[in-house]
């Protein structure tokens, strides 16, 4: 009883450490302004944001449960290995020093710092928080072993006691009646709330922390039962989003009686902190927001690190963590704005090609993990991950928008590869010869 007692307490601590990895600042913004936008319809385009925002992570940590690979480069090199080399390269860039990594700064200060100052002001004080936001996140992740303990069993209870305080007047007060859902959200709330999860960039981080929370767990039970506890951990934190997504999204939409109709996330979640609680209401908003980012910083830095060290060993972990630490507070600096901007055209990209991973994967018992099966399925899915990372780059020709969006399946909605994905599926499946490629 008491070896069981101490396997559950350690999942549950390992669930709650991967919950805070996925759950970022942004993950409190979208679901906010989704509600407000939703209205009346806040519980289906919830429920199409859980299944993005929430089930595809807990499907890619599942997937690495299941791969018995040991990084998102083996994974991937199942296509090919130059494929797996780039696809892993471009995937921790992105959640790390170019993007994801120095948002987790930018975002903590303009929600929960930059309302307390003046304009004037703003260009020193970021500089000075990015420094010491990087400096306390490299000192949590210099020990990546006791990631568990840190994050799991101290940070995460903290900041879902700050939101669990913040939520609960909504849910028990509400501001006023829910207003009627507004553009995409009056006709087809379930599908825009779907596409909606996509910008959590927790598909993404999924391969990643489903790597690292696979780790942990082999260094602390038997390896037989490791590839299932890690899946039972990432139902425990998917379990912990979904409910916090439900109830952000629904502070959301009870808001805009209140605060009125806004364009931004930020703003929801401050002006109703403020609405119920005054200044204590913004000091709550900032500590949850900075704990949220922290903690989600201090994974991506541990998991680049180790990454970059695999592919060059002669370089140390702690040194490739200050290098990142300091890089990602450079990076921060040129504001929340310019990150987004640059980070949107790049995951159009990887977006698909993620999913597709994921799915093959948790395919591979029936169609195998053959080189036939990836590697034509990624070469269909390809050609329309980069059309849609070139739109949002430099944007395509009027002409060609109109003829995809009248003649190809989804595009739209940010889907079109969907339908080559699958075609690239069968026919792969059709040319393996179904021997698994390790």
């Amino acid at each position: 009883m008491a070896d069981r007692q101490m396997s559950w307490v350690m999942l549950a601590s390992v669930g709650l450490m991967l919950f805070a990895l996925f759950f970022g600042a942004g993950n409190l913004i979208f679901p906010a302004l989704l509600g407000q936008q939703a209205g009346m319809n806040w519980v289906a385009a919830t429920v199409g944001f859980l299944l993005t925002g929430a089930g595809l992570p807990l499907l890619g940590v599942v997937a690495i449960g299941l791969s018995g690979e040991r990084d998102v480069r083996a994974l991937a090199s199942r296509a090919h290995p130059v494929f797996g080399l780039l696809f892993a390269f471009a995937l921790y860039l992105t959640i790390g020093p170019l993007f994801a990594l120095p948002r987790t700064a930018t975002v903590s200060f303009e929600v929960g710092v930059a309302p307390l100052l003046q304009e004037a002001h703003l260009r020193w004080a970021l500089a000075l928080f990015t420094l010491v936001f990087f400096a306390v996140s490299l000192w949590l992740a210099l020990s990546p072993n006791r990631l568990v303990d840190r994050i799991g069993k101290i940070l995460t209870p903290s900041l879902l006691l700050c939101i669990l305080v913040l939520v609960a007047f909504a849910w028990v007060s509400p501001m006023g009646a829910l207003q009627q859902g507004i553009e995409k959200y009056s006709q087809h709330a379930l599908m825009a709330g779907f596409v909606e999860g996509y910008n959590t960039m927790d598909a993404l981080a999924s391969l990643v922390f489903g790597v690292m929370v696979l780790e942990a767990i082999r260094q602390k039970t038997q390896h037989h039962a490791a590839l299932r506890l890690t899946a039972y951990a990432g139902m425990i934190a998917v379990g912990v989003l979904a409910l916090v997504y439900t109830a952000i999204a629904y502070l959301g939409a009870s808001s805009v009686a209140g605060i009125g109709l806004l364009d931004n996330g930020a703003k929801v979640l401050a002006l109703s902190a403020q609405h119920y609680l005054g200044t204590v209401g913004n000091i709550l908003l900032a500590v949850i927001v900075l704990l949220a980012c922290l903690t989600t910083s201090v994974g991506l830095i541990t998991a680049c690190a180790s990454f970059f060290q695999s592919l060059m060993p002669q370089v140390s972990y702690k040194l490739w963590a200050v290098g990142l630490s300091v890089f990602s507070a450079v990076v921060a600096n040129w504001g929340l704005s310019a990150l987004i901007s640059f980070a949107i055209p790049v995951l159009m990209v990887l977006y698909p090609l993620t999913v597709v991973v994921i799915l093959l994967t948790l395919l591979s018992p029936i169609t195998g993990n053959g080189r036939a099966v990836y590697g034509v399925t990624i070469l269909f899915t390809l050609p329309f991950a980069l059309l849609d990372g070139y739109n949002a780059a430099v944007g395509l020709p009027a002409s060609w928008m109109t003829w995809f969006g009248a003649n190809w399946p989804l595009y739209t909605l940010n889907l079109g590869w969907l339908l080559p994905a699958v075609v690239g599926l069968v026919l792969g499946y059709l040319l393996s010869d179904k021997k698994r490629v390790h």
